[in-house]
């Protein structure tokens, strides 16, 4: 079984793309802290990937610095570098996402209309 549930902050604003199809895509770096020996904490860079309507939800309401816990499965491609060489990625397909926090400044975020994006059932299960 190939799934994901990971938390962790995101690395810049998001931006939408849309397909020659016009799926709406997301790209963007999220922060994930790990445990290393001696008790100090290591960051590592993950790059994630939204279509369709998560990724729009992503890009109106997610901000850089933001803490959210992603749910997806990994994907692993190749390409051939401009230099020829063959360049392997690893990615987070991300199925849905939940808020982690408050909006920073103390202030409630506005509420979505379609939290099942959230894969959230009942729209008060949501923290903020």
């Amino acid at each position: 079984m190939n799934k994901v549930l990971i938390t962790g902050r995101v690395g810049k604003s998001i931006e939408v793309v849309s397909t020659k199809g016009g799926v709406a895509v997301a790209k963007f770096p999220l922060a994930v802290s790990r445990f290393v020996r001696g008790g100090e904490n290591a960051t590592d860079w993950l790059n994630c990937v939204a279509f369709g309507k998560t990724a729009e939800t992503l890009a109106q309401y997610v901000e850089k610095g933001v803490k959210i816990l992603v749910e997806g499965n990994i994907k692993t491609g190749s390409y051939e570098a401009k230099d020829g060489s063959k360049r392997y990625t690893t990615d987070i397909m991300v199925e849905r996402f939940e808020f982690c926090e408050k909006k920073r400044g103390g202030k409630v975020a506005e509420q979505p209309d379609q939290t099942e994006e959230w894969g959230v059932e009942d729209a008060e299960a949501i923290p903020f």
